[in-house]
């Protein structure tokens, strides 16, 4: 099941299928040493603040964070911002990697 998403989202990114934006809650040191290629960082301490600003609140996300606990508070906070289309990838960026999506590592 962790990977049952990535694999999905790593597919819908290979048909050019970007009506998406790819979250990665973890702070930005993290996100500045490895992220999904075309992820944006919006590190969790700012997401409420922020999230609204950044983002429609029907655009449909999908989360990453450190972990899935990170990750799910992530998904809890944007809910109650007003965002219905969010979605968990569980396992974050080691899901990725598994499925063999593209990241961005230094």
């Amino acid at each position: 099941m962790i990977d049952s998403i990535a694999h999905d989202l790593k597919s819908r990114l290979e048909w050019g299928q970007p009506g998406f934006t790819i979250l990665d809650v973890r702070d930005r040191h993290s996100f500045n040493k490895a992220h999904i290629t075309g992820a944006v960082s919006l590190p969790i301490k700012d997401l409420a603040e922020r999230a609204k600003s950044s983002f429609h609140t029907k655009r449909e996300i999908f989360v990453y964070g450190e972990n899935d606990a990170e990750t799910t508070q992530a998904v809890n906070t944007l809910h109650q911002e007003g965002f219905t289309h969010v979605t968990e990838l569980k396992g974050g960026l080691n899901a990725w990697k598994s499925v063999g999506g593209a990241t961005e590592e230094i």
